[in-house]
């Protein structure tokens, strides 16, 4: 048997010996025992005897008790708290690495993201300014083709002009020069075209 099992034993023997010794007592015709806590009995001739005994017993007893707690009981206890705090205490150590761990990669992806961010932005900045300065060239390109263009064009609109006023001026000063000439029977060729400039020039057509 454990020795622990050795002395709870032991400590339940001698719990009872009072109470065998009080009870072989009354086997022998001693008087009746005392109602209520028979170990104050002070005044008891059976009783009484055993108020001694019974102080020494429980001293012996709670002393078995001590003695058994002192050196089995509470050495396991302290054995299981120590190695629950242990065990917290690794857990807690892990713990807290692992949040060192989560701390370390979420500072890293927001590092990266940040990076990555500012990448970005630089790209597409740099991406618009070329598309604006592509743009503002081809613009520029297509306002000079087409300044071009117009300035053909009113070249060629006023050359029009110039042909179709210098064409009108003969027809009329023909057509003037014939008025004239069968109203007065005759006409001079440069009063006629010089009447018809003035005439033009006058509706703004010269």
């Amino acid at each position: 048997m454990k020795p622990r099992v050795l002395i709870a034993v032991a400590a339940a023997g001698l719990a009872l010996l009072p109470a065998l010794a009080l009870a072989a007592a009354q086997t022998h015709g001693g008087p009746p025992p005392v109602e209520g806590m028979p170990q104050l009995a002070f005044g008891h001739p059976e009783q009484g005897r055993y108020l001694v005994a019974n102080v020494v017993w429980l001293l012996i007893i709670f002393g078995v008790l001590y003695l058994t707690m002192a050196q089995v009981a509470l050495p396991r206890v302290e054995s299981v708290l120590a190695e629950r705090r242990a065990r917290i205490e690794g857990d807690l150590e892990q713990a807290q690495a692992s949040k060192q761990r989560a701390d370390a990669a979420l500072a890293e992806h927001q590092a990266a993201t940040a990076k990555a961010r500012a990448e970005a932005q630089a790209a597409i900045a740099g991406a618009t300014q070329q598309a604006q300065a592509e743009a503002a060239q081809k613009a520029e390109a297509l306002n000079a083709r087409l300044n071009a263009q117009i300035g053909e064009a009113e070249r060629r609109i006023a050359a029009s002009r110039d042909q179709a006023m210098s064409a009108l001026r003969s027809v009329a000063s023909d057509a003037a020069e014939a008025m004239v000439s069968r109203l007065t029977g005759g006409a001079d060729r440069a009063v006629v075209e010089q009447a018809v400039t003035a005439e033009l020039a006058a509706r703004g057509r010269a």
